[in-house]
């Protein structure tokens, strides 16, 4: 299956579309690692912009996950996933360049969101993402 067609399975989990399925987490694994394992069994459909923000930070199922992401940003470039507004397009923008490969439309999708931000919008994000954001329209990797 092409990582593009996963908007047809909105029904399904990670687990069942990036196999394999997560064993799960020990007993003194870490919040972020419990929450990552949850996150892979929830539907696609169900998965919020908090949840997306989580799996594209710690780059899980990103073929699958950035569209769902792009989805969201279409409608709302500087929205506040989790922690301040743009964290989501901030870390979309900082998976890596491999994944985005896979994903050129969407990547293109973004690209676009990002070029009709206006300059106050970008001025109110926390510092250096003006630079990001450009990397990333500018067809770059993230750094680091």
């Amino acid at each position: 299956m092409s990582p593009v067609d996963h908007l047809l399975h909105l029904d399904r989990t990670l687990d069942e579309l990036d196999p394999p399925r997560w064993a799960t987490p020990a007993a003194d694994a870490t919040r972020l690692v419990r929450t990552v394992h949850e996150l892979r069994r929830v539907p696609l459909g169900g998965l919020g912009a908090a949840d997306l923000r989580t799996l594209v930070a710690q780059r899980v199922a990103l073929p699958y996950v950035l569209p769902l992401a792009v989805r969201l940003l279409i409608e709302e470039p500087l929205l506040d996933a989790c922690f301040y507004e743009g964290d989501l397009l901030l870390t979309a923008v900082n998976a890596p360049s491999s994944a985005w490969a896979l994903l050129p439309e969407h990547a293109a999708r973004l690209r676009a969101v990002i070029t009709r931000l206006r300059g106050a919008e970008v001025a109110d994000l926390p510092r250096g993402a003006a630079e990001e954001l450009a990397r990333f329209s500018a067809g770059a990797g993230p750094l680091g």
